[in-house]
């Protein structure tokens, strides 16, 4: 985005956040507590990072107060500790970089098809995940932007079957002043899977 300055931008993909399904914001006083988490910071820092606020919290407080108070309601994920450990984790048996590359699709100036990403995916997790795009100005092309993987309150892997959920912007950031919504890949559509550092529009 040329008006946002991701300061280092990691070279993999990185955890947007855990979040149930049909549920926002269920505890607002419970709030964000980093001491709760300070020995997850180095793996936050690493595989969680707000990349516009290095070595900030803004990301994880938002994550926490909008989805974690309500992920809350399960044991597993009851405490902030819980949230964001048993977060990284799914994320540490995740790699979606090495799963892509391993099926041909890499950052590069070449497209890609929305199947082709789905279904590298599925060949590794036998699940399928939700694609979502931010749409180019370039007729006919749109850029993949975040791969949603879907999981059971027991945080097993399942299909994410929700295909046309919308994204709704985290408020107060930067990037909600884009005026195309992130939302999920159009399947007709060339897709481009942007080098880190690489400047789309």
């Amino acid at each position: 985005m040329s008006d946002v300055a991701c300061k280092n931008p990691p070279n993999y993909w990185t955890l947007h956040g855990l979040w149930p399904d049909r549920a926002e914001s269920c505890n607002n006083s419970w709030h964000f507590n980093e001491a709760e988490i300070m020995d997850l910071l180095p793996e936050m820092n690493s595989f969680w990072p707000d990349v516009l606020h290095p070595n900030h919290t803004q990301l994880w407080k938002h994550e926490w107060q909008k989805h974690g108070t309500c992920a809350a309601t399960l044991c597993i994920l009851d405490s902030q500790h819980k949230y964001f450990g048993n977060t990284l984790d799914l994320y540490k048996k995740t790699d979606l970089s090495s799963v892509l590359a391993k099926c041909g699709i890499t950052p590069s100036s070449k497209y890609y098809k929305v199947q082709d990403i789905k279904n590298a995916v599925e060949k590794i997790y036998g699940v399928v995940p939700k694609v979502q795009c931010f749409p180019s100005q370039e007729q006919g092309v749109q850029v993949l932007t975040q791969i949603e993987i879907c999981f059971t309150k027991e945080l097993q892997p399942r299909n994410c079957t929700d295909a046309g959920e919308v994204h709704q912007g985290v408020p107060n950031r930067p990037w909600d002043s884009i005026k195309e919504e992130l939302c999920v890949c159009n399947e007709t559509l060339q897709t481009y899977y942007p080098p880190i550092g690489q400047q789309w529009v």
